[in-house]
């Protein structure tokens, strides 16, 4: 194998741990209270594992680099950016009354590890089975809201209870049905969460509303495609 290839294929499983470094400073951000900086790196995370799977496809890295499992090496980044670190900003954030602050943090990463190890959450179709473990975007809208303690408990329990069942969750980019109006929800999504960071979480009714009817939407293209599947 010419070591060019080798040398490219190899900096895609850098790029992808790049992810991880992002967690970090997401996670020394949320130590210190800096929510917004927070959602900033974990979303170049969300974007950097958004892109590295094409260019691992391109560039044929599973051929290449047999002896790398960029697999494992996804699914590690992937648990410390959509879990770990959401889960310890959720936990440190003040959003859930003190005493069920580490509790629920547990809950959070404890279901998520086990979703993650689930060999069967990927179906058919390119949907998930259950919610997905995305405590990340669970946590921006958590700091988006400001719901009171009891209900952010009602939240984080009812999710997870989520992650294990049956329904269908749809993944925006790669799920045939809908797929054209789901990447234009997604830009939509995109915009309006990036106006919200920029005005530190503070963004006032029309983008909130907006965020929270994609979110509504997303659940309910699942669902519907559940009853579809059911019928």
């Amino acid at each position: 194998m010419p070591p060019l290839a080798k040398l490219c294929a190899f900096s895609v499983h850098v790029f992808t741990a790049a992810g991880a470094a992002f967690a970090l400073a997401a996670l020394f951000y949320a130590a210190a209270g800096r929510w917004t900086a927070v959602f900033l790196c974990l979303t170049a995370a969300l974007i950097v594992d958004g892109i590295d799977g094409t260019l691992a496809r391109h560039l044929k890295v599973a051929t290449v680099l047999p002896h790398w499992s960029g697999d494992v090496l996804d699914l590690v980044v992937d648990f410390v950016t959509y879990v770990f670190v959401p889960a310890y900003a959720i936990a440190a954030g003040g959003l859930l009354p003190a005493q069920l602050a580490l509790p629920g943090g547990a809950l959070i990463v404890m279901t998520g590890a086990i979703y993650f190890a689930d060999r069967d959450m990927k179906l058919a179709g390119n949907y998930f089975r259950g919610f997905p473990a995305l405590w990340n975007v669970v946590a921006f809208y958590l700091f988006l809201l400001k719901p009171a303690p009891w209900l952010v408990v009602l939240i984080i329990v009812t999710l997870a209870v989520l992650t294990f069942a049956s329904f269908r969750f749809p993944h925006p980019l790669r799920v045939r049905r809908f797929r054209a109006l789901n990447v234009a929800v997604l830009i939509a999504w995109s915009l309006l969460a990036s106006i919200a960071l920029a005005r530190q979480l503070e963004p006032g009714p029309w983008v909130t509303g907006g965020l929270l009817i994609i979110a509504a939407y997303f659940f309910a293209v699942g669902f519907a495609d559940q009853a579809t599947h059911a019928g």
